[in-house]
């Protein structure tokens, strides 16, 4: 019988020797000020959703500490604030918005933060859910040439491709814009964009992206709030068309009965003590006002903060000697996927500013240059006229993090003019050049790579952990979100790969690989 059933039959049996005495379906036994559970989680982004899940549905008991707030759909449609009258719910506890045009706005528990480093500023989310409620929800697979020049081969991709993407779709449930939306006027850009691929005799197609098209149609129809139709992604989707992670991972997490997820808790330190993990936050207010100190005591640890959260716990636990078997690989290899923004001004109107979330890419993998993709996205400063595509390639995982004593955080650095960043900017410029020359449009900047939402590694793959995610030194510390992934997925959004790993990495753990 495997460790894990082991486990659970240990856990059964404990549920009914104690149901007599009233015993919750969900237990953590306390010390004084502690609490001990079997399993903790940090953050509720594509790696922890699916690690809470399959805990869950396996028996062991787990804890979901996430620093956010819960962003449930109201009827009202007013769950997120909007472009136009942006205000706290905007932004992580910043007196300003962060993108677009910066506004005053109240100190609030936002759903978007930034973390601004040396040659790169990066957006990540924040709240139950992770990126899912800020992200254009595009479900794309890398190609098995692309994948296997950032990931070694050991990672099989014909397993991923079997058994883990469709896993992942199977509960995402993306699919490609329906042509009765594609033809309304609200994604006039998404149609122009996928008419100036054809005539420049480029793979322009309809992306997968994890929507629920009939409310999209019932926005369309007056039916709910224009959220999705108007562009409203960065901030939320206030219809409820988002097909996030609150909504499928992780409330299925929760319905197993052995997940809890505790909002507004922000993980300060995680340390090793007699073979288990001591885990200590903040229990926050909605403002970002500290209620209270708490420690957490479990057997397994799952670390899902992301790029940039889940590194810095790790520097900070390595600086605090409070894991001191950590590797000296902790920080390293990361990188921007090669997020780029370049604006098209076109000849005809383009509607720029409506039809979410991103609905169309541009396939241009045999790229002369370099492997590169670009994808049709819509912003709400964009005048009319122009589109503004974001290009993704394949980064080298140039930059680090570092500790810093002094503000006790991660300080980051990415060498944006490397020779690699180069030669990505060049192959941008060429498929741009391609599209101009074939359509009379022409670009209005070079590539911007000044900032990235789709920050990867810190914690990579065969430096700081095994294939599977294991932390090495640590039997039963686990990384199961983008840090794993050395700087790049291969000319894809991460959120599918990412996910995928962590089902990869779940099955291992649960012994059922």
């Amino acid at each position: 019988m495997s460790r894990v059933l082991n486990r659970r039959s240990f856990l059964q049996a404990t549920l009914a020797a104690t149901a007599s005495i009233g015993v919750s379906n969900f237990r953590t036994s306390a010390s004084g000020d502690e609490e001990s559970v079997e399993a903790i989680v940090i953050g509720s982004g594509f790696g922890g959703a699916v690690a809470s899940l399959r805990l869950g549905e396996t028996g062991i008991e787990t804890i979901v500490l996430e620093r956010g707030r819960r962003w449930p759909i109201t009827n009202m449609g007013d769950t997120f604030c909007t472009y136009q009258k942006p205000d706290g719910r905007s932004t992580w506890l910043s007196p300003t918005t962060v993108i677009f045009n910066k506004v005053p706005i109240d100190i609030y528990t936002g759903v978007l933060d930034i973390k601004v480093g040396n040659g790169i500023t990066v957006y990540r989310g924040a709240g139950v859910g992770g990126g899912s409620l800020v992200y254009n929800a595009v479900s794309y697979q890398p190609s098995r040439e692309t994948f296997y020049q950032v990931f070694p081969n050991n990672i099989d991709y014909d397993e991923l491709d079997r058994i883990y993407y469709p896993r992942v779709r199977s509960i995402l449930q993306p699919s490609p814009i329906p042509d009765d939306i594609l033809q309304t006027n609200y994604y006039l850009s998404t149609r122009t964009f996928l008419e100036l691929a054809a005539k420049a005799n480029l793979k322009g197609r309809k992306l997968d992206i994890a929507v629920d098209w009939d409310i999209v149609r019932q926005e369309i129809a007056g039916q709910k709030v224009p959220s999705a139709i108007t562009g409203q992604v960065y901030y939320g989707i206030n219809s409820g068309a988002k097909n996030s992670l609150d909504r499928n991972y992780l409330s299925m997490a929760e319905a197993t009965g052995y997940v809890e997820i505790r909002p507004l808790h922000v993980v300060t330190s995680i340390e090793e003590t007699n073979g288990r993990f001591r885990i200590v936050c903040n229990q926050i207010t909605e403002q970002g006002a500290v209620i209270t100190q708490k420690s957490f005591i479990c057997n397994y640890l799952f670390l899902a903060a992301g790029s940039i959260g889940t590194t810095e716990l790790l520097l900070r636990a390595q600086n605090d000697r409070t894991l001191n078997r950590l590797n000296n690989q902790v920080g390293k290899f990361w990188g921007t996927n090669c997020d780029a923004v370049s604006p098209i001004i076109c000849n005809t109107p383009t509607n720029p500013k409506q039809g979410g979330p991103a609905a169309a890419v541009i396939d241009y993998l045999d790229n002369p240059i370099a492997p590169v993709i670009i994808e049709q996205v819509p912003f709400p400063i964009v005048p009319e006229g122009v589109i503004t595509p974001l290009g993704l390639g394949i980064a080298k995982p140039e930059g680090y993090l570092t500790y810093n004593t002094s503000t006790q955080s991660a300080d980051l650095f990415w060498p944006s003019q490397s020779n690699n960043n180069r030669k990505i900017a060049l192959a941008y410029q060429y498929t741009y050049r391609q599209i101009n020359q074939a359509n009379g449009t022409k670009v209005a900047a070079l590539p911007d790579f000044s900032s990235t939402g789709h920050p990867l590694g810190g914690a990579t793959l065969g430096a700081v952990c095994n294939d599977y995610g294991r932390v090495y030194g640590y039997a039963n510390l686990f990384v199961v979100d983008g840090s794993l992934i050395p700087g790049s997925t291969a000319c894809a959004n991460p959120s599918l790969t990412i996910a995928a790993l962590a089902e990869r990495s779940m099955d291992r753990f649960l012994n059922r690989s």
